[in-house]
């Protein structure tokens, strides 16, 4: 297997990859965020992706989702790990804290967040959002490096670029959400059309403006890269984890075949242009 690793906030570049090369990654739906860095890491060959590209130049809306996802898709990976800056809603989940995302609330507005459309219809099951099997992999990884990794969190996507007033923050909190970010949906929603493996990993940088204290970008800033340093040694230990144990194929939630039964569209109207985009994220059905 391959895998596609998203860096977020704190984590542009991926030290220790063994020939190492950048290599552009055009897509039907344009450029990625940036190059591929692709090589092998821990005995596991990779794609690294910088979300907001080297000098971190994108907005979270200005993200390029649909061709990032693309891209990854189209280099041969089976499985992303994506990892995102965030704000705690949860006294446990205080700054340097690193969280597996189990759950997603999308409050993105305005943002391309299917490759479908066009003249082919299609409705994929979010009810899951994450791969399981590869989230119990990045459990383990951290576990193998003694990186406290809480399970089960439940992300706010939010749109941005601004951070929460304080009475939305504490709105936020009571309904129960424990992080939130700005950057996991519509990607987690594109990799399961893609028929990706998804898991992502919430850093921890604040307390959002819930708390007594407000979020200022410099503060954020100091902590993500901190939290940079955990997020390498993580990812290296998921790959040498990945690279022992390899996701069963088929799977249990059946995310590599995410679109059977999905796509509402008979073949026979299927217009030509639409469906040569759709085979490169999924070759198998166009």
């Amino acid at each position: 297997m391959k895998l596609g690793i998203i860096g977020g906030s704190g984590l542009y570049a991926l030290p220790g990859l063994q020939d190492a090369h950048w290599l552009s990654r055009p897509t039907p739906w344009g450029e990625p965020s940036d190059a591929l860095l692709e090589g092998m890491l821990g005995g596991l060959p990779v794609a690294f992706l910088p979300r907001h590209g080297r000098g971190h130049r994108l907005l979270p809306a200005e993200v390029p989702y649909r061709a990032n996802i693309a891209a990854l898709k189209l280099a041969g990976c089976t499985a992303v790990l994506a990892l995102g800056a965030v704000g705690s809603f949860q006294e446990h989940l205080c700054p340097g804290s690193f969280a597996l995302v189990e759950q997603i609330v999308d409050e993105t507005r305005a943002r391309p967040a299917t490759f479908f459309g066009d003249g082919i219809v299609a409705h994929v099951s979010l009810a899951e959002p994450v791969a399981h099997d590869l989230g119990d992999r990045v459990i383990g990884a951290a576990g193998s490096i003694g990186l406290p990794l809480h399970r089960g969190a439940t992300y706010l996507a939010m749109e941005g670029p601004q951070f929460a007033t304080r009475a939305t923050s504490r709105l936020r909190r009571a309904a129960g959400i424990d992080v939130v970010g700005m950057t996991a949906m519509p990607e987690a929603a594109l990799a399961r059309e893609a028929e990706l493996a998804y898991a992502l990993v919430a850093m921890v940088t604040d307390f959002d403006s819930w708390s007594s204290t407000h979020v200022t970008t410099s503060e954020v800033v100091r902590v993500m890269d901190e939290n940079g340093a955990n997020a390498r040694r993580l990812v290296e230990a998921t790959a040498r984890v990945l690279a022992r144990d390899p996701l069963p194929l088929p799977s249990a939630q059946g995310w590599e075949r995410a679109l059977d039964g999905a796509i509402l569209t008979a073949p026979s109207a299927w217009p030509i242009e639409a469906r040569a985009r759709l085979k490169a994220i999924a070759g198998r059905l166009f």
